[in-house]
């Protein structure tokens, strides 16, 4: 009897390396992040390099000094691969390859993978193998040799694991076809939105820096079942769920893709549709990690990312999320929001006060109605319960008195 093994794969030995043109400290915070991606993508780091220059070089990413030093340092930490902060060019990639000698990957790439592992739905994994296709069809020419190093390990899986021998004109047949059901699932998502406004169900997006707790916050307010992990990008298919408030008006709320710095366009045009859901919300959730030490700068990528979505103009509420592990006293602040608020999602401190926040909102885009109903319109005052907040229903003898704010839309349909 043949006995089983378990062979575990081996894990892949990462130095990360960064170039400060400007700001040595928030270099230092993004390969820190990025050693959170690389964790998440299925590596260990082992070692670090920052060089300070004017600017990237062109041809290399780093100077000859810097690479002398790194390429000792793969060979002193074991290294099998290298992940730089900044996407590279075709030429980068070939020449730092030639050089080092070894399998070299870009932010980008990393981020790709780790779309490519959470991708569970079909409409996320063309997405992802679209972004996948376009990355690497611009760097063909670039890779070379690398082509075989890539025959495992991050880069190579998930829904966009194809031979990387393909050709061009493959990868741009293959492009063209997920383009198409890509606009596919585009106009279903534009059918569901019109379906939406046609039912005037209010639409709040929740939007934020990866792992700043949406997920946390939408299964707290309506056990949703999302997967939570203290992982970047944990949760990539959006979800969408019901939620009622106090008054009983229920609401849809909608998770989107986690924003993060340096989100590789390629991304955020195969994302886009999903992205978009903040665009035709009628209030925008904005969940902060406010134990995160780089808090301001996330809060900045987040509303840049919006402003490339479009999104303007909308109510925003903005949660100082895990309070349960902020241990110096803050202040937070963010002028762009509508409200802001301190919770802890995981725990449902503060959520009591973002309901009501919501209702103020939603009212404050209603109008006022006074109005006594016969009781052949009794069918009216769900309609109100429905899309509207009801405040008084008072059953009388010649009918039933109401006091509610309702959209102007419901107006109409009520006959008045």
């Amino acid at each position: 009897m043949s006995e089983l093994y378990d062979i575990e794969k081996p894990v892949e030995k990462v130095i990360l390396v960064g170039v400060a043109t400007d700001n040595t400290e928030e270099v230092v915070a993004l390969l820190k992040e990025l050693e959170e991606l690389a964790e998440t993508a299925g590596a260990e780091t082992v070692g670090t390099l920052i060089q300070n220059r004017e600017r990237i070089h062109p041809g290399t990413y780093l100077g000859k000094g810097k690479l002398d030093e790194l390429k000792e340092m793969i060979a002193e930490f074991g290294a099998t691969g290298i992940i730089c902060d900044d996407e590279l060019s075709p030429a980068q990639l070939r020449n730092m390859e030639e050089i080092l000698d070894t399998k070299i990957m870009d932010r980008t790439l990393i981020i790709l993978d780790i779309f490519a592992q959470h991708a569970s739905t079909r409409d996320g994994k063309i997405q992802v193998e679209l972004a996948q296709l376009k990355y690497r069809s611009a760097r063909l020419t670039g890779l070379g040799s690398s082509l075989s190093r890539l025959g495992g390990g991050i880069g190579t899986r998930g829904p966009g694991e194809k031979k990387l021998e393909m050709d061009r004109r493959l990868i741009k047949d293959r492009i063209s076809h997920l383009s198409e059901e890509l606009a596919g699932i585009r106009n279903n998502r534009e059918t569901a939105r019109k379906q939406r406004i046609q039912n005037r169900m209010p639409v709040a997006a929740i939007v934020g820096y990866t792992n700043a707790g949406k997920s946390t916050l939408l299964n707290t307010l309506t056990d949703a079942g999302v997967l939570e992990e203290n992982k970047l990008f944990a949760t990539l298919d959006p979800t969408t769920r019901c939620l009622s408030l106090p008054s009983k008006q229920e609401v849809l709320l909608t998770d989107t893709v986690g924003f993060i710095r340096k989100l590789p366009h390629h991304l955020i045009d195969a994302f886009r549709s999903t992205l978009e859901e903040a665009k035709y919300a009628d209030i925008i959730i904005h969940v902060v990690d406010s134990s995160n030490p780089h808090m301001d700068a996330h809060i900045t990528t987040v509303y840049d990312t919006l402003q490339q979505l479009g999104v303007e103009d909308k109510p925003i509420i903005t949660l100082f999320n895990k309070q349960d592990l902020v241990e110096d006293a803050q202040t937070l602040r963010d002028f762009k929001a509508t409200k802001t608020l301190c919770v802890s999602a995981k725990h449902g401190n503060g959520l009591p006060n973002l309901l009501e926040t919501i209702e103020e909102i939603l009212r404050s885009q209603k109008i006022y109605l006074e109005h006594l109903f016969s009781y052949t319109e009794a069918g009216k005052i769900a309609e109100i319960r429905k899309y509207g907040q009801l405040l008084k229903e008072e059953y009388q003898n010649d009918g039933i008195y109401v006091e509610a704010y309702i959209p102007h839309a419901v107006l109409g349909q009520l006959g008045l």
